[in-house]
């Protein structure tokens, strides 16, 4: 029987969504959209197909036009955490939503695009999970699953699955796809107000509980528009 490790999930949306102008000089990012959907719907679309009940979604940048979008949406359920008085970035926006949040969660941004493997994303980080061992579960793609990616990648993994740093001048095999399974120790004495979730994701690797899950499926790199008609080809494909 397939078990989730959580039944919500942390959607990152308060981005600015610089790299997408000019698409998101009128829209934030989450909205633009990409083979007939807004991001957002990509991303919280494969949530409610593996079974992932509630969404806390983070708004800043025009945030009155996405809490409308979402505000009918039934599956997953969507509560706001609201960042509108100051972007908290990653690490603070988990901060701010922590008291909406199970452990462990879910999290991923909110303009992620994947095709999934054999089985769902959620599926293969909730197999993996330890909470013994982990704090964070990352979901990794190596670059021949990244389309529209042509970076020099951000991890390392030993045979364990625990992560270090790729470092300056070099390549690592694996891409972060902005995918991740928390538990809530990861947040503890946290800083206040905006920072990184990578303050955090470097204690938890200097401690040995940063893991990554190499995926199985196929990711893409939507951060500017010139990706929109190459991802949206790809989809055709399926």
């Amino acid at each position: 029987m397939k078990v989730l490790a959580s039944d919500t999930a942390m959607v990152m949306a308060a981005g600015m969504g610089k790299r997408m102008r000019p698409l998101t000089a009128a829209m934030p990012k989450p909205m633009v959209r990409v083979a007939g959907k807004p991001l957002i719907d990509h991303a919280l679309d494969r949530l409610a197909d593996s079974g992932v009940s509630r969404a806390v979604v983070n708004v800043h940048y025009l945030a009155d036009a996405l809490e409308a979008h979402l505000q009918n949406r039934d599956s997953p359920k969507v509560v706001i955490s609201d960042e509108r008085d100051a972007l908290l970035e990653t690490g603070g926006g988990l901060i701010k939503a922590q008291d909406q949040l199970p452990d462990p969660f879910f999290c991923l941004n909110a303009d992620n695009i994947w095709l999934d493997g054999p089985k769902s994303a959620f599926y293969d980080l909730s197999a993996r999970w330890d909470p013994e061992k982990m704090d964070a579960l990352l979901l990794l793609v190596s670059h021949a699953r990244a389309e529209n990616f042509n970076g020099k990648g951000d991890f390392h993994m030993d045979a364990l699955g625990r992560l270090k740093r790729r470092t300056s001048g070099r390549v690592a095999p694996f891409i972060y796809t902005g995918i991740q399974l928390i538990s809530k120790r990861l947040l503890r004495d946290a800083p206040e107000g905006k920072f990184s979730t990578n303050i955090l994701w470097n204690r938890a690797m200097g401690e040995g509980r940063l893991y990554g899950l190499s995926f199985t499926g196929l990711w893409f790199e939507v951060g500017t528009p010139e990706a929109i008609e190459p991802t949206q080809d790809a989809l055709k494909r399926g």
